[in-house]
Parts: C-alpha cells; sequence; structure tokens
C-alpha cells in the first residue's frame, strides 16, 4: 500500500479542543492560540463554535474571537454551525467555512444533540443549502464510525449511509470521527472500506482520538488507504465527555513528526507546534498530553 506524498492537518485545538475545559479561556488567551498555529503553516485552524452559551460557556466569546484573530493569506478558519441561528451568527463575524457535526449512532445523536440522526440531516439541510447560495463551504463530521459509549461496535455500513447523504447535501469533505477512541487498524479499514463504496476517499479526513493509545497507528491505517486529511489538537487537547477515560485527541505534533518521518509533506513547522502546545499547556496550567512536546520539553521548544 502506498501512502500520500502530501497529508493535510486539519487543526480542531481551539474548537474541539478547548470546547470541554471547565475553566473558561481567556478570549485574548484564544486569539493567540490561533494566531500562533496560523504562524505555523497550517491552513485550516477551525477557530470556535457558534453554539448556545448555555449549553457550551466556553464558546461564548465566538464573534469576539473572529473579530480579534489576525487572519492570515492562504489560512482558513473553519466554526461549527449546529442550526440556522448558528450559521446566521457565523456568518455576520465573518465566517468564511463552517462545520456540521452528525452521528453514525442513534443513541449519541440523541444524547448528544437530542435528535436521530435523520432528524439531524433534515436540520443540517437548510445551512448547506444556505451556504451554496452564500458561497460558503461546508465540511461534515460523522462521530462514533467505529465505536459507541453506548450501542457498542457500529456499522461501518451505517458510517457509508450518514457520510453519503452528508456528501449529497454539499458538505466539500466528511470527517469520520473514532470519538471514543475504541479504533484499531483493522476497524479503521474496514469503515474506510465501507465508506468509500459510497464517498470518494480524496473526500475523506480521519478524526481519531488516543484513549487506547491507537490514534497514531489508526492514521497510519488510513494513509495506507489513501487518506490524506487528518484531524489533530495542538498539545492534544480536548476529548469526548462521553468516553471513559478519555484522553483527548491526537496531538498535532505527534501526527506531524510521525508525517515528518515518513518524508511526507505537510508544510507544517513541527518546532512552531510545539512552541505553541507548550504556550496554551501554560496557560491551562498542565502538561501537554502530547509524547513529541513532552519528549523536546519546554526548554527546547
Amino acid at each position: 500500500m502506498s501512502l500520500p506524498d502530501f497529508v493535510s492537518l486539519y487543526e480542531v485545538g481551539p474548537r474541539d479542543g478547548l470546547q470541554n475545559e471547565k475553566a473558561v479561556v481567556p478570549t485574548d488567551t484564544k486569539v493567540a492560540l490561533i494566531n500562533r498555529l496560523s504562524d505555523s503553516g497550517l491552513s485550516k485552524i477551525e477557530a470556535t463554535s457558534f453554539v448556545s452559551p448555555k449549553w457550551v460557556p466556553q464558546m461564548g466569546d465566538n464573534a469576539d474571537v473572529m473579530a480579534s484573530i489576525d487572519r492570515r493569506s492562504g489560512v482558513t478558519y473553519p466554526v461549527l454551525t449546529p442550526n440556522m441561528k448558528g450559521y446566521e451568527a457565523a456568518l455576520a463575524a465573518g465566517a468564511t467555512e463552517v462545520a456540521i457535526f452528525g452521528a453514525a449512532s442513534e443513541s449519541f445523536s440523541q444524547k448528544n444533540i437530542n435528535c436521530s440522526i435523520k432528524e439531524s440531516i433534515d436540520r443540517f439541510r437548510p445551512i448547506t443549502e444556505a451556504a451554496k447560495a452564500d458561497g460558503i463551504d461546508v465540511r461534515g463530521y460523522v462521530s462514533c464510525v467505529v465505536g459507541c459509549p453506548y450501542e457498542g461496535d457500529i456499522d461501518p455500513a451505517v458510517v457509508a449511509d450518514v457520510s453519503a447523504l452528508m456528501m449529497d447535501m454539499g458538505c466539500y469533505e466528511i470527517s469520520l470521527g473514532d470519538t471514543i477512541g475504541v479504533g484499531t487498524p483493522g476497524k479503521i479499514q474496514t469503515m474506510l472500506d465501507q465508506v468509500m463504496t459510497k464517498v470518494p476517499v480524496s473526500k475523506l479526513a480521519l478524526h481519531c482520538h488516543d484513549t487506547y493509545g491507537q490514534a497514531l497507528t489508526n492514521i497510519y491505517a488510513g494513509l495506507q488507504m489513501g487518506v490524506s486529511v487528518v484531524d489533530s489538537s495542538v498539545a492534544g487537547l480536548g476529548g469526548c465527555p462521553y468516553a471513559k477515560g478519555a484522553s483527548g485527541n491526537v496531538a498535532t505534533e505527534d501526527v506531524l513528526y510521525m508525517l515528518d518521518g515518513l518524508g511526507i509533506k505537510t508544510n507544517v513547522n513541527l518546532d512552531k507546534i510545539i512552541e505553541t502546545a507548550w504556550f496554551i499547556s501554560n496557560a491551562l496550567g498542565r502538561n501537554p498530553a502530547s509524547k513529541v512536546a513532552m519528549a523536546i520539553g519546554q526548554e527546547n521548544a
């Protein structure tokens, strides 16, 4: 199996990484984080989420964040929009790309966004229609693509069906999320085999959590299948609140170290990512959840 020559890293730290932090992260810290990430060579940095602050207080400063970041040429700052109200607020804040969030598990969909899979698709349709009219790109997330905290193993055929529905609605890319980090390379490849019967691999991304320490091997398994877009979070920020013992998203610097070692181009500067990992970790008062950042150390970053 051949590996891609180039992999695009889609940074989720500022949104997915910070959204579950118990203490509210100051807006200026979020802005500094995004600006540092912009300087690293990343081309996609998910900046915030336009959800009700009642449900996600950490993202209540979404418009202020979007107004304050230094927008760099060649860098896109997508935002999560769960409904039309969120979409309209994101548009007003200057968003040029949005993301919608579905699931391949009925139970997870009900507990995470309070509706069935079908209802979630129906809820997202007005967003994709409005985005098309407004010239806004839409990315689709599918969570629980191999396992669910409530249902256990997930049928890959369901993942394929939900992915195809999102693609048909107008999403330019589908991010397949191992939300609770239970995937193994075999399960990831079996799932991808099924999804690729309905969605071309060029339209797929992998979003792996490292709960069981499998994220890098699962990403490598995806690369072998032709996946060339990987979601990651600087310093390993974030995690699924429903996953028992969840240790968070795979760290951007860990993925980058592996890709560099494989000779795969990313146009992202590892040193700057490590510096940024220590910056945000110091702001949060803890060490990075990243093997590479810890191995290099702050003094060498």
